[in-house]
Parts: structure tokens; sequence; C-alpha cells
């Protein structure tokens, strides 16, 4: 029986999977089972080649949802990585910013379209010159020990989060605020020290969560104002949480008790989806997601984001402090290919910036990337002192596509003399201390945010706090301050130009995709929207259908 493109691609993906340890042969041949295929005929499927899809260019929801019985004590499980970090100045990952959104509350909010809108902020103004910014505050809004939520604990919260001496990784994001004050219990004033268009976004940053003031233990207190109350949390294996009946949005939450159970390995949550331990995960390498559209009883989901995933060299040591290395590695890179076997075609080919095509306004295709030359990469090692060749250890985190892609670039990149040794990783280990801050080669997973500037500002301006390739240019740092301040839409677009040209010509990252956000639900649920990025979805949204 002949195999579909799409399967053929499965196949492919899934081989290398095996390969980098991400799947074992258990879950090998149900992917093959799922296909309709033997272990034979997809070994010798996976010499063949793929056709090209479209990219994702809207979200895309499979198979129908069926309503189910339920009663008044609905429960909702969600599977999720086991979070490492939950005082919300800190989190990072999508299984940290999902439990704590649910606890908490942001001062405003972004809906599936990146659009602002209100949460505790019911309304707000902004000065002529821009650098006045006056919020008024929901009425009614309570912590779970039942003390009022005031401005006083806003302004405690953000001073907290732009405090220098703290050293937390929202310092720089806030640098352009002068002052937080609260006028009133019911009203914020954040005064700017420059304009900054993009500021109601900065207060919907991931970590902007508001706690209450004066909170001294915000890792375990978990006393919050948002839709659920924590009853109990097991940091081996899951939070069990509670509806918050005192919410102040009508409507919600949608289900009486939520549990975030944990896993370690994407594939044991997919496992336990399909089993019906779980009724939502959002987490998944592409190939597993594939098997899960065809999976009755479940209703598959992706959506296209401004996330990627950044291969990038430091480019203050060796070898990445010298250009014709990193020439190099580009030219030794085929994105086409790596779009195609990697993400089976769901996202968007990348072009070595944070800058994607969703952003229409900005995105630019004006600088060429320059065709695949192994050759050439090969001439550029040589001038650059490895005649030889160049060895070097990569480093990946064990989530979504990350193991694949490392695999294929050590294929791409052997072709050009770089022995590339994958070296794959916990995801809490690639993230943690001396970790991808500090390693010479990585796969960064950089998750969707609503404005690119916020990839400029905390990634790759000189001294950013997450500038893990050390990229300093001058010229990029005054457009990059340019784009980020100016209300001239017009000279912000041209800024966003000569950053995708910097970045293109001469920037110590490649962008080979920008990849979909993948989840699945089981049937008898509603109100299912999964985000960009996946941890800002709203669980409280999502009711049992009777």
């Amino acid at each position: 029986m002949p195999m579909r493109d799409v399967d053929d691609r499965i196949v492919q993906a899934a081989r290398r999977d095996v390969f980098a340890g991400r799947l074992s042969r258990r879950e090998f041949m149900r992917l093959m089972s799922a296909l309709g295929l033997s272990a034979g005929a997809a070994a010798l499927a996976a010499c063949g080649g793929a056709a090209t899809p479209a990219p994702t260019s809207a979200p895309t929801v499979e198979g129908p949802a069926t309503a189910a019985p339920t009663g008044a004590t609905a429960t909702l499980r969600v599977a999720t990585e086991i979070p490492v970090q939950l005082d919300p100045a800190l989190a990072s990952s999508d299984a940290e910013i999902l439990i704590l959104h649910s606890i908490y509350d942001y001062l405003v909010d972004i809906n599936a379209r990146n659009e602002i809108v209100p949460r505790l902020a019911r309304e707000w103004q902004v000065s002529d010159d821009g650098l006045t910014y006056t919020l008024r505050l929901v009425e009614g809004a309570t912590f779970h020990d039942g003390s009022p939520l005031t401005a006083a604990d806003v302004v405690w919260t953000f001073n907290r989060l732009r405090d220098p001496g703290l050293q937390l990784p929202t310092a720089d994001l806030y640098t352009g605020v002068a002052a937080v004050e609260a006028d009133g219990d019911g009203t914020v004033v954040f005064t700017l020290s420059q304009p900054n268009p993009f500021f109601l976004y900065d207060l919907s940053d991931n970590r902007a969560l508001v706690l209450k003031a004066e909170t001294a233990d915000a890792a375990t207190s978990f006393n919050g104002s948002g839709p659920f109350k924590v009853v109990e949390y097991r940091p081996e294996n899951r939070i069990t949480l509670v509806a918050n009946e005192a919410y102040f949005v009508p409507d919600k939450p949608g289900v009486t008790n939520l549990e975030l159970i944990f896993f370690a390995d994407q594939a044991a949550a997919v496992d336990a989806l399909r089993g019906g331990q779980v009724d939502i995960a959002m987490r998944m390498p592409t190939p597993l997601f594939e098997t899960l559209r065809r999976e009755p009883g479940l209703t598959a989901v992706q959506v296209p984001t401004n996330g990627f995933d950044l291969v990038r060299l430091r480019s203050d040591r060796e070898p990445g402090n010298k250009p014709e290395v990193i020439q190099a590695l580009k030219l030794a890179t085929d994105r086409q290919a790596i779009f195609e076997t990697v993400t089976l075609g769901l996202g968007a080919v990348g072009r070595d910036s944070p800058i994607g095509p969703l952003f229409a306004a900005y995105y630019s295709e004006e600088t060429p990337i320059p065709p695949r030359d192994p050759a050439r990469a090969r001439e550029l090692l040589t001038q650059a002192g490895y005649p030889n060749g160049l060895k070097l250890d990569l480093h990946v985190p064990d989530s979504g596509d990350r193991p694949d892609l490392a695999v294929v670039l050590k294929e791409q990149w052997a072709e050009a003399g770089i022995d590339v040794n994958v070296i794959v990783e916990p995801e809490s280990v690639y993230y943690g201390e001396n970790g991808w801050l500090e390693v010479n080669l990585g796969i960064t997973g950089w998750a969707s945010r609503p404005v690119p500037q916020f990839y400029l500002d905390v990634m790759l301006v000189t001294g950013a706090k997450w500038n893990e390739s050390r990229f300093s240019d001058a010229e990029f740092d005054e457009l990059a301050a340019t784009a980020g301040s100016t209300f001239d839409e017009a000279e912000r677009v041209a800024a966003y130009r000569e950053i995708q040209r910097i970045l293109i010509e001469r920037g110590p990252i490649i962008v080979p995709y920008f990849f979909a956000a993948l989840g699945a639900i089981r049937n008898g649920f509603e109100g299912f929207e999964l985000r960009p990025f996946p941890g800002r979805t709203d669980l409280a949204a999502i009711r049992a259908v009777r």
C-alpha cells in the first residue's frame, strides 16, 4: 500500500527521534501502527522523498468535538512538564507559566489574537507624550486568603520586578519605568523615562503576575487572585487546584477541579492522553502530534506562532569569535529541508531573525539568504584556521522537535567538515545554572511573543540578560533602540528591516523555522483555545459539556 507524503515525513522524523533517544522502540511501533505500516515498510519508506507542504497560516482544529455528560464537580486534567521555579518573577517554561497564571492574574492580558485585553486593569489611558499610563483596577478582586487586591499590591509587584538589586530577569524589561505609584486603592500610574509604544505588552509579560504586597515566599505561598486556588502541591508529580468561587470574572472558571499532572517525557504525556489519564496535552514532538490527528475521541489543534528554535554560537570566544565560522555554519544549513523534515511543514521557514512572517508589518525578505554551499563553508573554515574541519559539542534540550533539529544539523554540517557531537539534556538541565547561557553551541526554544521588540531587548542587544550568543553590534543596538521607542510606524518598519539584514549578514544565530503550537484535548470539553505560547492558554475558560 503506497504511503502518503505526510506519512513519509512522519516516518523520517520518527526514525531520527529513535536515533536521538527521543522515542522508544515501543513508541515507534505504535506510531507505525497508527499509520497502518509495518516496521519494515517504514524503513523502506524512510528512504523516499517528501513533498513540500504549505506553511500554516491560520489556527487549525481537526476532529469533531462530541458532548459527554458531566456532573457539577467536573475535573480537568492537564499534562505538563515538571516545573522547576514557581516564583512568578523567575518562571520561564510553559509548565511554570501555565500553573502560575491559573493561580494569579495579570494587570492586562493578551488574547489568542495578540491583542491587549483587560484583566485586573479594567481600563487605561495614555498621556499625549506617551510617558504616563494610568490604569484603573477592577472592583472586587481578592486574594485567595480573602484580602482585597489594591493598587498597593500592583505597585509592590512591579517595583520588585524592576529592582536591579534583585537581579530578576524582568529588570531589563522595565528599565524604562521611572516610577510606579498608587492613586488611591483603585488606580495605578506608571511613569516612563522615555516613550515605549509596546509598554502595555510589557505589562502583560509572562512574569508580570500580581502578588500580594510584601510576599516573602513567592515560590511557595500561591496566594493569588486568579481563577483557581492550590489545594496540594506535590513537586514530584502534580499540583491540585480548586475553583476560586470569589473570582471576579463572571462564568470562570468552567470546572470545579483542576489537576496539572507532571510528565518528564512528552511521549509519556501523549500516552496518558491516549489512555484517558489526562484530558489535555499541549507540548509534543511533531511526529506524535501527527498520530493524534487520527486518534478517536480527541481533537487535535495547531496554531501558527512567532516562536522559533534558535541555533546560536557564542561570539565572545573561540571558535565563534571568528566571523568566518558562523558564516560557515549558515552556508552549511539547508533551512527549507529542515522545515520539511523536522516540523513536517507546520509553521514557517526561518530567515535567521526572530522577526517572522506573522509579524506581517515588519517581516521582510529584502535581504536574501545565501544558498546552501558546503564547499564554500569548508573554505571559510580554512580561512578561520580550521583546515581540517571543526569539532563542536551541540547542546540541546529534550523538548519539542529540538533533538530532531540537532540530528539534521549534524548530518548537514558534516558535509562542510563540521563534526558535531549532539548532547541531548533534560530541559530543566539545559535551562538551569551553567546551562544554555554558558555553552558554546546550543539550540534554544524561544516561545511566541506578541511583538518582535521583546526578542531584541532580551536576547540580542549588547548586554541583554539572555543574550546567549553574546552578540554585540553598535549599529544593531541603535536600530533596536529606535524601533522600541519611536511612535513613527514608518521609522519602526525601516529599523526592523535593517535589523533583519544585519542578523542575516553577520548575526551569530540561525533561525531555521518558526514552529506551530501543538495540542490535543479529549472530547467532552469546550472553550479550549490553544495560545501561541501554550503556557498562556486560559484553562479557566474550559468547561465540560453536558
